[in-house]
């Protein structure tokens, strides 16, 4: 019988041994679903799973519901890295759901942009690709071609233009960019607003959804949006020729982040897949597969990949990010304020 025990007691702490190093050899992450996690898994997972032979388990939540998901689960986190885009890192941080990250543990963070990993120290993981707002165009119709944002007002696109509603995220950050042209910031935003009530009278359109811009380009005879970077590639393989244009004045950035989370007991792997995703093989995979803009100064893109993104030191010096944290303290009552402008 004693046998038998020390048999069982044995087996029962292999196992237990078994189990944690299974653990300490699988991550789990968010990913944001259809082809933006087809790309994640192509570009950064796979090839981080072949390098360091652990297995990486995705779940797959948009930015908002994983920042639940991370509060929920403070005291008992599940993810090991988790991926946002809507700047909840900054929050997140504050409230001490993730780490520090040491920069010295990133062999790539020497040539990611100061601005992509500023805030490492406090909790705020690097930004490895970045979605760019700008204006999508029809190369063919639109005469003279835009290149900033204050020619949203020419009338010779009269008739021709799509806003999109700021309860979309990228409709969010054009709404501010075409705000602060028109002398707004985050503190009075009735200066784009009534910009957007003359783009109206003009017979702007608007639209919630990037699948409805399609429509109006190739339906509608719409010929300027003001949309992201990526969605002008998408455009171009449904057969429209749209050609994408960084505003003179700047251009609004949505940063997608990979973040360490705290309480987590394999850190070191998920600095490592951290590490990758600000490789610039894996930026240069992302901008190909999905036209992210890059954040690692390394990142050689080909010229028609490099012509939809914010590129190159010239490329990324207009970028703007308006503070996420304002943005969400004061969603409500711009939403409000501008479902009352377009009703009119």
């Amino acid at each position: 019988m004693k046998t038998i025990s020390k048999i069982t007691v044995a087996g029962v702490g292999a196992l237990m041994a078994g189990t944690a190093l299974a653990q300490a050899e699988t991550l789990t992450i968010n990913s944001f679903g259809g082809a933006y996690e087809e790309a994640h898994r192509e570009c950064i997972l796979t090839p981080f799973e072949k390098k360091t032979g652990a297995q990486v388990r995705v779940v797959t939540a948009y930015s908002a519901d994983a920042f639940a998901q991370l509060r929920a689960q403070k005291n008992a986190p599940q993810f090991d890295v988790i991926h946002f885009s809507g700047g909840q890192e900054i929050v997140a941080a504050e409230e001490g759901l993730l780490s520090p990250i040491d920069e010295a543990k990133l062999t790539n963070a020497a040539d990611v942009y100061d601005f992509a990993r500023a805030n490492l120290a406090k909790g705020e993981g690097p930004a490895y690709s970045i979605a760019a707002i700008g204006l999508l165009y029809n190369d063919e119709a639109a005469d003279p071609k835009p290149t900033a944002w204050k020619d949203l007002s020419n009338e010779a696109y009269a008739d021709h233009i799509v806003l999109t509603d700021i309860s979309n995220g990228y409709g969010m950050l054009g709404f501010l960019m075409i705000n602060q042209v028109n002398g707004g910031d985050l503190d009075n935003i009735q200066p784009g607003l009534d910009a957007v009530t003359k783009l109206l009278e003009n017979g702007a359109i608007v639209v919630s959804t990037s699948p409805e811009i399609q429509q109006e380009f190739a339906q509608n005879d719409a010929w300027i949006a003001a949309y992201a970077s990526d969605y002008a590639y998408t455009l171009r393989k449904a057969g429209l020729p749209t050609a994408f244009t960084q505003g003179a004045e700047g251009t609004p950035a949505s940063f997608i982040t990979a973040n360490l989370v705290a309480g987590r007991p394999n850190q070191d792997l998920a600095v490592q897949l951290i590490d990758m995703s600000i490789s610039p093989e894996a930026q240069a995979c992302f901008a190909e597969k999905l036209r992210y803009s890059p954040t690692n100064a390394k990142t050689e893109l080909a010229g028609e990949v490099a012509a939809d993104v914010a590129y190159g030191e010239e490329g990324v010096k207009g970028l703007i990010r308006f503070d996420p944290v304002k943005i969400e303290a004061n969603r409500s009552a711009w939403v409000d304020a501008w479902n009352r402008t377009i009703a009119r």
